[in-house]
C-alpha cells in the first residue's frame, strides 16, 4: 500500500469506528474516539515531518473485558507520519487484571503494528501495579526490533530486543470532575541501539483532564523528552490538547 493511500485510509478507519460505537456498547465492549493536537509517544512527536508545535493526529480504538474474569483484549489506532509508506500506528493488545492485596496488577502483552512499512512493528510485554493514585509500569521489548531503531528488518543483524521502559503515572481528581495527571517515563536501549550512538532518556507529562459528562472529556498537557532526538525537535515541549469520546 502506498503512502497517500494509507494517508486516506487512517481517517475513514477512525470514522467508521465512531460510528460504529453505538452497536459496539455494552457491558463488556468500550470505544472510544480522540483528536488531538500532537501525538507524542514516550516524549516523542510521532510526525517528524513538521516542525511546528500543533501536528495534529485522529485516534480510536475499543476494549473488550471478559466479564468478571479479568482477561481483556483492544484495539487501539492513530495517525502517524514517522515511516515511508505508512501513515497509521495499530496497536493490538491482550491481558489479565486481577488484585494482590491493596494492589491492581494488570500483565499483558502489546503490538505496536505500522501497515505499509512493518519495519516499525515492535512487541513488548507489560506489567503494571496500581495504588491508590500512583502506578508503575514497566514494558519489555520482546521483538527483534524496537520501532525500527536497530534496523533488523533491512538485515542489519542488530537487535532492539531487551530494550525497556519504565513509567511512573500519578491520576488524582482534585475538584468536580477534573482529574490532575502527571507521569515520568525512563527508556533504556538494548546494547545494540546504544552502541549504534543512541542515548537512553527520559521523558515527561504534566497536565489534567475536565469530564463534561456524557463520555466526553478534554485533557491538556506539557509533555517532551530531555534528549535532543535524531529526528529534529520531536522531543521539544510542547502543549496537548485532546478532545476525546468514549462509550
Amino acid at each position: 500500500m502506498t503512502h497517500a493511500s494509507l494517508k486516506t485510509f487512517a481517517l475513514p478507519l477512525v470514522v467508521a469506528l465512531a460510528a460504529a460505537l453505538p452497536v459496539l456498547a455494552s457491558a463488556q465492549l468500550s470505544g472510544n474516539i480522540a483528536l488531538t493536537t500532537n501525538y507524542k509517544f514516550r516524549g516523542q512527536d510521532q510526525d517528524t515531518h513538521k516542525s511546528t508545535a500543533v501536528k495534529p493526529a485522529i485516534q480510536g480504538g475499543f476494549d473488550y473485558a471478559f466479564g468478571e474474569s479479568g482477561w481483556y483484549v483492544g484495539n487501539w489506532n492513530s495517525s502517524v507520519n514517522w515511516l515511508p509508506h505508512n501513515s497509521i500506528e495499530m496497536d493490538f493488545y491482550g491481558g489479565y487484571k486481577f488484585k494482590a492485596g491493596a494492589f491492581d496488577i494488570d500483565l499483558g502483552g502489546l503490538l505496536y503494528a505500522y501497515p505499509g512499512n512493518s519495519s516499525g512493528n515492535t512487541t513488548e510485554l507489560y506489567g503494571a501495579a496500581t495504588w491508590g493514585p500512583l502506578t508503575a509500569k514497566y514494558s519489555h521489548t520482546v521483538s527483534d526490533d524496537y520501532f525500527g531503531w536497530a534496523g533488523a528488518k533491512a538485515g542489519s543483524g542488530l537487535r532492539g530486543r531487551n530494550t525497556g521502559y519504565l513509567n511512573f503515572a500519578f491520576t488524582q481528581e482534585v475538584a468536580p470532575s477534573t482529574t490532575l495527571k502527571a507521569s515520568v517515563g525512563f527508556t533504556r536501549f538494548a546494547g545494540d541501539i546504544k552502541n549504534s550512538g543512541v542515548p537512553d532518556y527520559m521523558d515527561y507529562s504534566v497536565g489534567g483532564a475536565y469530564d463534561f459528562g456524557s463520555g466526553l472529556s478534554l485533557a491538556a498537557a506539557i509533555a517532551g523528552a530531555n534528549k535532543k532526538s535524531y529526528f529534529g525537535d520531536v522531543n521539544k515541549p510542547r502543549l496537548l490538547l485532546t478532545l476525546t469520546k468514549t462509550l
